[in-house]
C-alpha cells in the first residue's frame, strides 16, 4: 500500500459519487480542505497520509465497504462475498500516445472505429466511457508508465478534476483543471516539471474527466 494508492481510491471513490475531494469530505463530516492535493504533502515535503477515522467516517457517508475501499488502493475488481466472481465490463482501451490520432473518436470526443482494444475494469456508469493507457514519465508522479486511466465524457467537470483534453490541433494530454470560466480554461500540468497551459474554449474540441485509475 503506497501514499499515492490511498489517494488516488479517495478520488476514485469521490468519482463514482460525482463529488470533488472537497464535497466527498464534506459528505463525510470533514473540513472540506481535509483532501485537498495541498494537504497530501506536509510543508517539509513528507507524505501525510489521510487518518483512519477520515478513512471510516468516508467509508460510510458512502456505504462502501472495506473491501471495495481495498479494491480501489489496489486497483483489482472488487469481490462480492456471495460469487467472489469480479464485478466488471469491458470498456475501449487505446495508448495515450494513440489519442491524438485521427479515427479514434468522433467530434464529441467518444470513441470510434476499430482500432481499440479493450479491458475488463470496474463498473462505471457512463456507456461511452474508455480507457487509456500512459507512457512515458511526462505524467509523474500522479500517474506512471502503464498506468490505465477510465475516462468519461459525461461526467460532470469541476475544478480540481483531472481531465482529458483534445485542442482543435489534434493534441490530446492529461492535466488537472485550475480555472475554467465562460470563454477559457486553465490547466495544471500533473508533473510539476512541466508547464501550465491555458485555452480559450474555441482552442478545445473536448475535455473530459478521469473517474478511476488503475496500475
Amino acid at each position: 500500500m503506497r501514499h499515492d494508492d490511498v489517494w488516488r481510491a479517495l478520488d476514485a471513490l469521490a468519482a463514482e459519487h460525482g463529488l470533488s475531494a472537497s464535497g466527498l469530505a464534506r459528505k463525510a463530516g470533514l473540513d472540506a480542505t481535509a483532501f485537498n492535493p495541498s494537504k497530501r504533502i506536509g510543508a517539509d515535503g513528507r507524505a501525510r497520509w489521510p487518518s483512519t477515522e477520515s478513512v471510516a467516517k468516508v467509508l460510510s457517508a458512502t456505504g462502501t465497504g472495506i473491501e471495495a475501499f481495498a479494491a480501489l488502493v489496489t486497483g483489482m475488481p472488487a469481490l462480492p462475498r456471495a460469487s467472489r466472481t469480479p464485478i466488471s465490463r469491458r470498456i475501449p482501451l487505446i495508448g495515450f500516445a494513440q489519442a491524438g490520432s485521427d479515427g479514434y473518436f468522433d467530434d464529441g470526443g467518444y470513441p470510434v472505429g476499430g482500432g481499440w482494444d479493450e479491458i475488463a475494469v470496474p463498473e462505471v456508469g457512463d456507456p461511452n466511457a474508455y480507457a487509456l493507457e500512459i507512457s512515458g514519465e511526462s505524467m509523474e508522479p500522479v500517474f506512471r508508465d502503464g498506468d490505465i486511466v477510465i475516462v468519461s465524457p459525461s461526467a460532470p467537470v469541476r475544478r480540481g478534476d483531472r481531465v482529458v483534453v483534445r485542442t482543435q490541433k489534434g493534441e490530446v494530454m492529461a492535466k488537472e483543471l485550475k480555472r475554467q470560466s465562460a470563454r477559457r480554461v486553465d490547466l495544471r500540468s500533473l508533473n510539476p516539471a512541466h508547464p501550465d497551459y491555458g485555452f480559450d474554449l474555441s482552442e478545445l474540441t473536448w475535455m473530459h474527466r478521469i473517474v478511476w485509475a488503475s496500475q
